[in-house]
C-alpha cells in the first residue's frame, strides 16, 4: 500500500513516507541533487525558483525544533510560500477530524505538506486522501518513520565516508521506538551496508532485528567494536508507558556515548545523533560538539535534502501533468 502510494507508476516519486522500499537509483538521485543545494563554505545561501508559486503546509501534531525549522527554510529556499501551522490553537482543539484540516488547507491552494503525527501511519492516511495535485512528506509518524532524517543521515555519512557496502554502523540506544533508527536502517542498507549494529537493553532492542537486517545486541564492546559510525538515540520516553529505565542500573554509563565507549569504535569514527540530545544521557556534551562528531553537519544538511526532496516531487507533478514521460 505505502509503496503504491509513494511511487507512481512510471516509477516517479509522488509521495515521500518512509525509505523502506524506495529504491536505490531514487536515494541516490535524492542524495545527489541534495548535493547540489549545499552550500560552500562562507558562501551565503541562495534561493533558486524551484517552488515558486508553490504552497507548503508545515502540519506538526507533535513538537519539532530541527525538522520543522528545517522544512520551512528549505521550502523557502525554493522560493515557495510556506505557511507554519499552530496545531494546537487550529480548529483540530474543537474536534476537527485530522482528514478535515488536509481538506480544508487543501483547499486554500496547498501543493506540499510536511506532516508530524503521533500515530504509526499517520501519514499514508495523509496521503492516500490527498488530493492529486498535493504531495505529501513525512516528518516523522509514531515510532514508525522519519524518511527526511534517514536521508540526511545517509547524505552526511556520505560526506565523509561513501564507502556504504564495507561500513560498520552501531546505533546506540531505544531503537525499538526510534522513528528514525528504522528510517535510517533502511536507506543504509538499501545503499549496500551489511553490518548494521543496534545496541541497548533488551526493552530497547527491536524484535524484528531478523527482518531489519541487523544485528541486536545488550554488549556495547561488541555492539562498538571497530564501528566506522557511531550514532546515539534518545530515549523516547513519551511513548513508553511506566519507567523507562527500569531494571538499567546505570544507562549511561552502560549505554551512553562516552569516552570509554567510543573506544571501542574504530579511532575515526562518526559521531552522530538525530537531536535533540539529552546530555548525560545517551551522549556528553563533549562527544557531541568533539572532532568525531557530525551532528550539527546533520542540522545543515537537513535543508538541503528537503530541499532536494521537495524539489523532485514538484518536478515530478509538473511532468505529470505536462503528460511527459519518465524522471
Amino acid at each position: 500500500m505505502t509503496a503504491s502510494l509513494q511511487i507512481d507508476e512510471h516509477g516517479r516519486l509522488r509521495h515521500l513516507l518512509t525509505t523502506e522500499g524506495l529504491p536505490r537509483d531514487l536515494i541516490q538521485r535524492i542524495l545527489d541533487t541534495a548535493e547540489t543545494f549545499v552550500p560552500t563554505p562562507g558562501a551565503p545561501s541562495k534561493k533558486v525558483p524551484l517552488l515558486r508559486g508553490k504552497t507548503v503546509f508545515n502540519l506538526f501534531f507533535e513538537n519539532s525544533t530541527r525538522t520543522r525549522t528545517t522544512f520551512e527554510l528549505a521550502a523557502k529556499r525554493l522560493s515557495a510560500d510556506v505557511i507554519n501551522m499552530d496545531v494546537a490553537h487550529s480548529s483540530k482543539s474543537k474536534g476537527e477530524d485530522d482528514l478535515d484540516t488536509l481538506y480544508t488547507l487543501q483547499a486554500m491552494g496547498a501543493d506540499i505538506f510536511a506532516i508530524r503525527h503521533p500515530d504509526n501511519g499517520a501519514a499514508a492516511r495523509f496521503a492516500a486522501h490527498a488530493a492529486p495535485h498535493v504531495a505529501i512528506v513525512n516528518a516523522g509518524d509514531g515510532s514508525h518513520a522519519h524518511p527526511t532524517q534517514g536521508l540526511l543521515d545517509v547524505f552526511t555519512i556520505r560526506q565523509h565516508r561513501p564507502d556504504f557496502d564495507s561500513l560498520k554502523v552501531a546505533i546506540v540506544g531505544d531503537v525499538r521506538h526510534s522513528r528514525v533508527a528504522h528510517s535510517t536502517i533502511h536507506a543504509l542498507r538499501t545503499l549496500g551496508t551489511t553490518d548494521i549494529r543496534v545496541v541497548g537493553p533488551e526493552q530497547f532492542l527491536p524484535d524484528n532485528a531478523d527482518r531489519l537486517g541487523v544485528t541486536a545486541t545488550s554488549d556495547t564492546a561488541a555492539g562498538l567494536d571497530r564501528a566506522d559510525v557511531v550514532m546515539g538515540l534518545r530515549i523516547q520516553r513519551e511513548r513508553i508507558e511506566g519507567d523507562a529505565l527500569a531494571g538499567v542500573a546505570d544507562y549511561h554509563s552502560q549505554f551512553g556515548l562516552t569516552a570509554d565507549n567510543l573506544a571501542f569504535a574504530s579511532s575515526e569514527a562518526l559521531v552522530m545523533h538525530p537531536g535533540p540530545i539529552n546530555r548525560g544521557v545517551e551522549i556528553n556534551a563533549d562527544i557531541a560538539y568533539g572532532k568525531q562528531s557530525v551532528i550539527l553537519d546533520q542540522v545543515r544538511n537537513g535543508i538541503a535534502v528537503r530541499m532536494a526532496v521537495m524539489a523532485i516531487i514538484a518536478g515530478n507533478r509538473n511532468q505529470a501533468g505536462s503528460g511527459s514521460g519518465d524522471v
